[in-house]
C-alpha cells in the first residue's frame, strides 16, 4: 500500500473539495493519467420536445486513459444540449451548451422532465438509471441545477432504479422504474409483496418517497406512461388490438385525439402517437400535421419525404 506525507494528504483533500465544489455531483479517484476527449461529438440523440417546434438533442464525447499498468479504459463526458426546429430545417441549433463532466460520475442526462428541463443524476454503474443520491435538473438556457436527494420508505420495503420522471399532483414529480422479467418487461406499477411501485420527488424538501398505490390510484397500473397535468391524471393504455390506444384522464375520461394509435409517449408537455408528435392538454390532444412523422432517429418526415435531417 502506498504511504503519503501530510504534504500529499492535504493536495488529495483539496483536490477533492474541488471536484465536489465544481459540480456536486462526483466522485474523486486518483487518476493513473490523464483523461483524453476525442476532438467530435457522438451518440446524437432526441431526448425531449419542447413544443410543435421546437426539439432537443443531447450528444457527448469519448474518453480514453491509459492505467499505471498499461491498461486502456474510457467512457463518455463533455454531455451536450441543442435546441433545433424540428419542423423547417435551419442552419444549425437555436441554442446549445456543453458541460465538462464524466458520465460515469455524474449523467446529466437521464430524460426529459418539462417541456424544457432534462434531469439526470448518479447512475447505476454501466446503465442509464438513477441510484443517487445526486439529482441534476439542466434547464434550457441555463446551467444545472444539483440537489442531494434522500429516500424514504412509506409502506413498502424495496425501491428501484429511477428511469422516468414525470410531473405529478400537488407539484410533486412521479418517479417511474421497470420490472425486467423475462421474456417481459412491466412497469413498476404492477409490482407485488412488499416492493415499492412508483415514488414521488419532492424538489423542495429533496426527498425521493417510495410508496405503494393506494385505492384512488390503483387503476394506473394498467398505463403504459402516466403523469399529471394540473389535478388531473393523463394515463396512455394499450388497446387489446393494433391502433385501439386511449389516452385516460382520471381513469373514467378519455382525451379526443385526432388519430388511431397503440402506444401514446410523454415528452413534456407533447406525447408521440404513431411517430406523430402532438400537443397535450386536459380537454384534448392536438396535432399539428398528421402528415408530418418522426421516424427516425434524427429524421423528421413529410410524407416520405425527409423535410427536417438534424444529424
Amino acid at each position: 500500500m502506498k504511504k503519503f506525507g501530510n504534504v500529499a494528504l492535504i493536495a488529495v483533500a483539496m483536490a477533492m473539495l474541488t471536484c465536489v465544489g465544481m459540480w456536486g455531483c462526483s466522485d474523486w479517484f486518483p487518476e493513473d493519467g490523464e483523461r483524453e476527449f476525442f476532438d467530435y461529438f457522438s451518440d446524437s440523440q432526441i431526448v425531449g420536445f419542447i413544443d410543435d417546434s421546437l426539439v432537443i438533442v443531447a450528444d457527448d464525447k469519448e474518453w480514453s486513459q491509459e492505467t499505471s499498468d498499461g491498461y486502456a479504459i474510457g467512457g463518455r463526458g463533455h454531455q451536450r444540449l441543442r435546441v433545433f426546429n424540428y419542423r423547417v430545417q435551419e442552419n444549425g441549433p437555436r441554442w446549445t451548451d456543453t458541460l465538462d463532466n464524466f458520465n460515469e460520475e455524474c449523467n446529466y442526462v437521464l430524460g426529459q422532465l418539462s417541456d424544457s428541463v432534462i434531469w439526470g443524476g448518479r447512475t447505476a454503474r454501466y446503465t442509464k438509471v438513477w441510484k443517487g443520491p445526486v439529482m441534476t435538473f439542466w434547464k434550457i438556457g441555463g446551467r444545472p441545477v444539483v440537489h442531494q436527494i434522500s429516500v424514504k420508505m412509506e409502506g413498502c420495503e424495496i425501491g428501484f432504479p429511477v428511469e422516468s420522471l414525470r410531473d405529478w399532483l400537488d407539484g410533486l414529480i412521479l418517479s417511474l422504474g421497470t420490472i425486467y422479467s423475462a421474456p417481459n418487461m412491466h412497469t413498476m406499477l404492477n409490482a407485488s409483496g412488499d416492493t415499492c411501485q412508483y415514488a414521488v420527488l419532492d424538489t423542495v424538501a429533496k426527498t425521493l418517497t417510495y410508496k405503494r398505490l393506494d385505492e384512488n390510484l390503483k387503476w394506473i397500473q394498467k398505463c403504459d406512461d402516466v403523469r399529471a397535468w394540473g389535478d388531473d391524471v393523463i394515463c396512455s393504455v394499450a388497446g387489446k388490438r393494433l391502433l385501439e390506444g386511449n389516452i385516460l384522464k382520471n381513469e373514467k375520461d378519455t382525451l379526443l385525439a385526432p388519430l388511431a394509435f397503440s402506444k401514446g409517449i410523454f415528452w413534456g408537455n407533447m406525447i408521440e402517437l404513431r411517430a406523430n408528435i402532438c400537443s397535450l392538454g386536459n380537454q384534448e390532444i392536438s396535432c399539428l400535421d398528421s402528415a408530418f412523422t418522426w421516424r427516425e432517429p434524427l429524421k423528421f418526415y413529410k410524407g416520405n419525404d425527409v423535410v427536417v435531417n438534424l444529424e
